[in-house]
């Protein structure tokens, strides 16, 4: 297993707040996908776990080089609690086409979150396993 791309990035939770409390379900459901957003509305703290997922989302474009262009939308990288808790990244789309063309079989990544701040990292690999 080979690294291709790494990627971090850190959100400010009052600032994803502040877009949901502006924008409400038209910010909510552009950035996130249904799972996400069940998820997320369960938690205790909401606003830290789509503050993680939004800081997750942009690093997991950063292992691909890319950002948000290319035909990559944000619900293109979805990150969902894995069977022991851990997140799990699921590409989908121009996201998961772009990883294809670039020899990605997976992508680990790992979120923190406090009161005022989340923080993701990312690392995009090769292997025999599918995105």
């Amino acid at each position: 297993m080979n690294v291709i791309g790494i990627g971090t990035d850190i959100v400010e939770c009052l600032r994803i707040a502040q877009m949901i409390e502006r924008h409400g379900e038209l910010f909510i459901s552009r950035v996130y996908t249904p799972a996400e957003i069940e998820y997320c509305s369960t938690r205790k703290a909401a606003t830290q776990h789509y503050a993680g997922r939004w800081a997750a989302k942009e690093a997991i474009l950063k292992t691909l080089g890319t950002g948000w262009a290319k035909g990559i939308s944000w619900r293109d990288a979805e990150v969902l609690p894995g069977r022991n808790g851990q997140p799990h990244v699921s590409l989908h789309d121009g996201a998961l086409e772009i990883a294809r063309k670039l020899g990605i079989g997976h992508v680990q990544i790992s979120i923190s979150h406090c009161r005022s701040h989340a923080t993701a990292f990312a690392i995009a690999c090769s292997a025999e396993a599918s995105v």
